[in-house]
C-alpha cells in the first residue's frame, strides 16, 4: 500500500510538467533521426580530380574505373599542377587522381607503369576507407589490363588469386545497420538518469521530503517509489525509439524480440537507478543534472563501443568500460538485431546489468537516511 501511494504521487508530479515529460520521450526522436542521418562511416561518393597528363584510351578506362565503382564522383578535371594544389588546399576534393603523360605508352611497351593517388587526410578515418577503395580499384584494372594484353599477344592469363568475399550478420555494410542498434544504449543515458535524479533533489529544495523523513517509509520503499514510474516512462521511451528506429531505418533484426524487451527492461532499470544514486548525494539541481550527464551521457558516447571499438583502445581503457553500463546493452541490443544471438550467448552481459542494477539500488537506499523529526 505505502509503495503504490509513492507511485500514485510520484506520478501526480509528473503528470504536472507536461512539457518536461514530452520532451523526455519525443527528444530522442529528434536525436535518433539526427544521428541516424548524420552519423554515417559509409563512404560513398567521394569527391574526386583527375589530372590526366595522358588523354588517351587507357588513362579514360582508368578514370571511368573509379566513377563506375560507386565510391568516387568525378568533380573536376584539371589541367595543372597549380590547379591541384589550389583545389586540394580548398577541401573541393578528397582523392585526386594524377596520371602520367606516359601512362599508355608504358601499358603498350608492358613496362611498370605509374599512377599518383593524393588523399586529403583530414578526416583519417574517411582516408584510410578511400586509400583502400581507390588502391583495390587500380589494382584490379591492373589485373584487367594485363590480362588484355596477353591475350591480344596469344598467351594464357597468368595464374591469380581470385576473392569471394562473404559478409555475415550485415550484408549491405550499411553504418546504419550499425549504429542504430547501438544508439539506442546511448539515448537511454541521455534523459533518464538526468529525470530521475531532479526528482528527489527537487523535494529536497522544496522542503517536502521532511514529509518522507518522518513518515513510516523506509528507504527501500521510497527508492523503489522513484523509480518505477521514471522506469514506466524510460522503458516507453524506448520502445519508442526502437519501433521508429527499426521501421523507418528498415533496420533488419535477426534475434528475439522478447529477449530483447525483456533486457531492454533491465538496461531501463539500470539507468534510472544511477538518476536516484545520484539524487541522494546532490543537493541542487543544477548539480544533479551535471553529475548526471557527466557520468552517462558522455561515457555512453565514448567507451561503450558506439562508434569507437573497445578493442582498438590503450588497455586501461578497455578496462576503464566496464564500469558504464552503457557497454553490456550495445554489445545485447547488436548481437539481438545483427546476429540473432540468444541468452546462451549474451547471459555475461546481462548477469552484469543486473548486478549494476542491485547495487545501484543498495547505494542508493543506503545513501538515503531517513531522518526523524
Amino acid at each position: 500500500m505505502i509503495l503504490a501511494a509513492l507511485i500514485k504521487k510520484e506520478a501526480k508530479e509528473i503528470l504536472r510538467d507536461p512539457i518536461t515529460l514530452g520532451t523526455a520521450i519525443f527528444l530522442p526522436l529528434v536525436l535518433l533521426f539526427l544521428f541516424g542521418y548524420g552519423v554515417t562511416l559509409d563512404v560513398e561518393d567521394v569527391p574526386m580530380a583527375v589530372y590526366d597528363q595522358d588523354k588517351s584510351q587507357e588513362s579514360a578506362r582508368l578514370v571511368e574505373a573509379f566513377t563506375r565503382s560507386g565510391y568516387f564522383s568525378l568533380k573536376h578535371d584539371l589541367t595543372s599542377v597549380r590547379q591541384l594544389d589550389d583545389m586540394m588546399d580548398r577541401g573541393q576534393a578528397t582523392l585526386a587522381l594524377v596520371i602520367p603523360h606516359d601512362f599508355s605508352e608504358d601499358l603498350a611497351a608492358g613496362n611498370k607503369a605509374k599512377v599518383q593517388i593524393i588523399i586529403d587526410g583530414t578526416f583519417s578515418a574517411t582516408a584510410l576507407i578511400a586509400s583502400n577503395y581507390a588502391t583495390a580499384i587500380v589494382n584490379r584494372y591492373s589485373t584487367e589490363t594485363a590480362a588484355k594484353t596477353l591475350a591480344a599477344r596469344g598467351m594464357p592469363p597468368l595464374p591469380h588469386v581470385t576473392v569471394v568475399p562473404r559478409v555475415w550478420y550485415n550484408a549491405p555494410m550499411k553504418s546504419v545497420n550499425y549504429i542504430l542498434p547501438g544508439l539506442f544504449a546511448v539515448l537511454l543515458m541521455a534523459f533518464p538518469p538526468m529525470l530521475t535524479a531532479l526528482s528527489i533533489v527537487r523535494e529536497k529544495e522544496r522542503g517536502t521530503i521532511e514529509q518522507i523523513y518522518v513518515s513510516p517509509v523506509n528507504s527501500p520503499t521510497f527508492i523503489l517509489g522513484k523509480i518505477i514510474p521514471y522506469g514506466a516512462i524510460a522503458y516507453l521511451e524506448m520502445l519508442l525509439i526502437l519501433t521508429v528506429g527499426t521501421l523507418w531505418f528498415h533496420i533488419p533484426f535477426q534475434g528475439s524480440l522478447l529477449l530483447l524487451l525483456a533486457t531492454s527492461l533491465l538496461y531501463v532499470l539500470v539507468t534510472v537507478g544511477i538518476g536516484v544514486f545520484v539524487s541522494t548525494i546532490t543537493r541542487t539541481q543544477l548539480a544533479a543534472m551535471l553529475l548526471s550527464l557527466l557520468i552517462t551521457l558522455m561515457p555512453s558516447f565514448l567507451f561503450s563501443g558506439f562508434l569507437f571499438p573497445i578493442a582498438s583502445m590503450p588497455y586501461m581503457f578497455q578496462l576503464y568500460t566496464y564500469f558504464f553500463p552503457a557497454r553490456y546493452f550495445n554489445d545485447i541490443s547488436r548481437d539481438i538485431f545483427l546476429k540473432g544471438l540468444g541468452l546462451e550467448y549474451l547471459w555475461g552481459n546481462v548477469a552484469l546489468l543486473l548486478v549494476y542494477t542491485l547495487i545501484l539500488f543498495a547505494l542508493a537506499s543506503l545513501r538515503f537516511k531517513k531522518k526523524v523529526a
